[in-house]
């Protein structure tokens, strides 16, 4: 060996240890993911480490907020004392939740600050035609602005006609502002985007320019999930359906429209990404959250909570924990991606082994391959406790929704992954209300009628080879 080959074998060396010193030393990790990170990077050392460096990094660790966000929180801090402000800081409406659940929503406002709002109606919405028939006739009516923040935005029929309808409107004076993902729409050209710019729509590139350090990995791993429509600041949308034809005509997917004071965490929250990826202030920042309608039919108790991984406390993932523990009667959960991080997990099955009726509702058949094997690996812990699974045939089911008691709903973007729930810019709504815990139950039975039932007995049974690519892909789930 060569002096140039020792030092270059002395230095990989050191970069190992380096990096297992850096994930060991991480206080805030969960521990199934360190394990996960050190047997990569011990098993394809120089790839490992430039993977960990780009996708590992713990961004919770830095609660530094950079130049735009200060801006942002201070231009709002100026309408302190205003009811929109109140609405969404004061704390009011927390007193009118079931007394059990208050804990629940002090724990959610432990994200931006944002409390639970009243005066909410809410549309659960579980057809993708009924979401595009929808929207489509808000957008037409818009007469002030149109803010609209997706993960997907994609370049088929459904989704050619909503981006038509934001130009047209930009060229009659309403004011669209428009967030697309930087990676998960790679592919679209950046024609796409520059034709609507011309239209007179402000299109912001999601960037998370919040990050100063490690720019490359902020960009390629955190991703903004969210879904979020407001329309005139009165009307709103959230929930897991993407600008797609998936969405619109193939998948079953839950969405929600709300009107209320709920719009206003929305526009909150869409502001929030606008400005910090470096969209502009608005100079009409007053007019952007209008006196709401206090006559909504319903009443509905509404909690909109966004979640962002620079933040100290994944409150989305806590809030799931809690929710699984709490549950004294049932939990029903709705996700297209099941790999539920350790704490979540645990939750889970000490709720069915204290007797709670827990049910999971996964597709058969994943739209991503590697998530197939990811879903199944959990089964059998889950299954041993008691946890009832039940895959969805048919239509890929996208949606993410928990329902528990007869009281509390969870619709929103999160999926019960690490990504999702440790990763990812989502937004959940947690809806204090037992009309529209009870529909959501019923969504949850009727769609029980095109599942088939896992069994622990019949799972045990499944072939070997099944079993050993399940083994080996859960010690990587934290890493997918």
């Amino acid at each position: 060996m060569d002096i140039f080959s020792l030092i270059g074998y002395i230095i990989l060396v050191l970069l190992i240890i380096g990096t297992i010193l850096v994930i060991l030393a991480d206080e805030d990790e969960d521990s199934g993911k360190k394990i996960a990170w050190i047997i990569v990077i011990v098993l394809l050392p120089v790839v490992g480490i430039l993977f960990y460096v780009i996708f590992g990094l713990n961004p919770r660790r830095n609660t530094r907020h950079d130049e735009y966000s200060r801006m942002f929180r201070e231009a709002f801090a100026d309408y302190s004392g205003t009811k929109p402000y109140m609405e969404l800081f004061g704390g009011k409406n927390r007193e009118k939740i079931r007394e059990a659940y208050r804990e629940l929503s002090q724990l959610l406002s432990r994200s931006n600050g944002t409390t639970v709002t009243g005066c909410n109606n809410v549309e659960i919405i579980t057809s993708g035609k009924r979401k595009f028939e929808a929207l489509v006739n808000d957008l037409e009516n818009a007469r002030s602005h149109i803010h609209m923040e997706y993960f997907y935005f994609r370049k088929d029929d459904g989704s050619r006609k909503i981006k038509e309808i934001l130009m047209r409107k930009a060229r009659e004076g309403v004011k669209v502002r428009f967030i697309h993902e930087n990676i998960a729409n790679i592919d679209i050209s950046p024609r796409y985007y520059n034709e609507m710019k011309k239209a007179g729509v402000e299109v912001v590139k999601f960037t998370n320019a919040r990050f100063s350090l490690l720019r490359l990995s902020a960009r390629l791993n955190y991703r903004d999930h969210r879904k979020i429509v407001v329309i005139d600041g009165k009307i709103g949308y959230t929930g897991g359906m993407n600008i797609g034809d998936d969405y619109f005509l193939r998948w079953r997917d839950t969405h929600m429209r709300i009107t209320g004071n709920a719009v206003y965490a929305l526009q909150y929250s869409f502001l929030y990404s606008f400005c910090t990826s470096g969209g502009r202030i608005p100079e009409d920042f007053p007019g952007l959250f209008p006196v709401q309608d206090s006559g909504q039919k319903r009443n509905e108790l509404v909690q909109i909570v966004p979640d962002q991984p620079e933040d100290k406390w994944p409150v989305l993932h806590m809030g799931a924990v809690w929710t699984v523990q709490h549950s004294s009667r049932y939990v029903y959960i709705q996700t297209p991606y099941f790999v539920p991080p350790e704490p979540l997990l645990q939750a889970l099955k000490s709720s069915a082994l204290k007797g709670a009726d827990v049910r999971v509702m996964i597709p058969r058949k994943a739209d991503l391959p590697y998530m197939n094997l990811a879903n199944k690996s959990y089964y059998n812990a889950c299954l041993e406790a008691g946890i009832r699974i039940f895959e969805k045939k048919g239509n890929f089911i996208h949606s993410k929704t928990i329902v528990s008691d007869d009281y509390l709903s969870v619709i929103g973007s999160a999926n019960m992954d690490y990504r999702s729930l440790e990763l990812n810019y989502e937004i959940n709504a947690y809806i204090f209300n037992e009309e529209t815990a009870v529909r959501n139950r019923e969504i949850f039975l009727a769609d029980l009628g095109e599942c088939d039932e896992v069994t622990l007995e019949e799972w045990r049974r499944r072939p070997w080879y099944l079993k050993l690519g399940q083994a080996v892909i859960r010690l990587f789930a934290p890493l997918l």
